[in-house]
């Protein structure tokens, strides 16, 4: 796979803390990349990093192509209209706006509305329109879906998907594990600016086990056991609950989740 982005020992520093410790890494063309990392574990510095937004100490980065950027944070003049919006940033961009991708994103219907009136997840919307409008070849989104209904998120999940098999490349950045686990290709978690992973769901699961969680509910109470073998915890729990006299009355078993396997890291439970 053709490597359209290119990150080689960056190190972005804010004083005498390192928000990003010499962390490299590739993503190929037409893949949908994730940086995952609880708050302060550097994954926003390194996506404005990236995109040119934020100068960095030291390291290389090389992005082959347009790009688009949707911000975790955005904002345009509270008086301007969406339809005004759309046409100075085609201006911009020299780009013919795709009113299939409007439509698609829910904002064709909003193009009288003043950016003052819009709601939070309609403004996100917006956002990510104008972050599409021309047609970029790597799309950067921060926490994308923050603020959008159910609805706005499905639309915007068939059109991540969409570009996807255009062969663009998309890299974000998503607190919603469910989210992730569903587009991504690939997932790098950082911690203390530094990659604690990288590579697919299905290699976090390998590197760590399949931890599940048993839960076994009794008459006096709900117990719950961590374990990488589901048969041989219950059967010996179970045992233990009998000899004690005690009566099981319900048994659920809880497969872990990515949210788990990343937070598993992210406490450093796993080296």
């Amino acid at each position: 796979m053709t490597q359209i982005v290119q990150v080689h020992q960056l190190y972005k520093r804010y004083g005498d803390n390192t928000a990003v410790n010499g962390i490299s890494f590739g993503v190929g063309q037409g893949e949908i990349f994730a940086l995952l990392g609880t708050n302060g574990a550097g994954k926003t510095t390194t996506l404005e990093c990236i995109e040119g937004l934020r100068k960095f100490d030291s390291g290389r980065i090389q992005v082959d192509g347009k790009i688009g950027v949707q911000l975790q944070l955005s904002s345009l003049p509270e008086n301007i209209k969406v339809a005004e919006a759309l046409t100075l940033f085609r201006k911009w961009s020299k780009a013919p706006v795709d009113s299939s991708l409007l439509d698609a994103l829910g904002v064709s219907e909003l193009k009288a509305k003043q950016y003052k009136e819009m709601s939070t997840g309609q403004q996100r919307r917006l956002h990510l329109a104008l972050a599409l409008i021309r047609n970029p070849d790597v799309v950067f989104l921060d926490e994308p879906t923050a603020g959008l209904d159910v609805e706005g998120r499905v639309s915007l999940h068939e059109e991540i998907r969409k570009y996807k098999d255009k062969g663009k490349t998309i890299i974000m950045a998503s607190h919603d594990m469910a989210e992730v686990e569903s587009l991504c290709d690939r997932i790098a978690i950082l911690k203390d600016g530094e990659i604690a992973f990288i590579g697919t769901a299905e290699e976090l699961t390998a590197q760590i086990g399949m931890k599940c969680r048993i839960h076994i509910k009794t008459n006096h109470s709900e117990e719950v056991f961590e374990s990488d073998n589901i048969g041989e915890t219950l059967l010996t729990e179970l045992e233990n609950f009998k000899k004690q006299g005690i009566a099981v009355s319900d048994v659920r078993i809880e497969r872990a989740t990515l949210e788990q396997r990343f937070m598993d890291i992210a406490r450093g439970e796993v080296k």
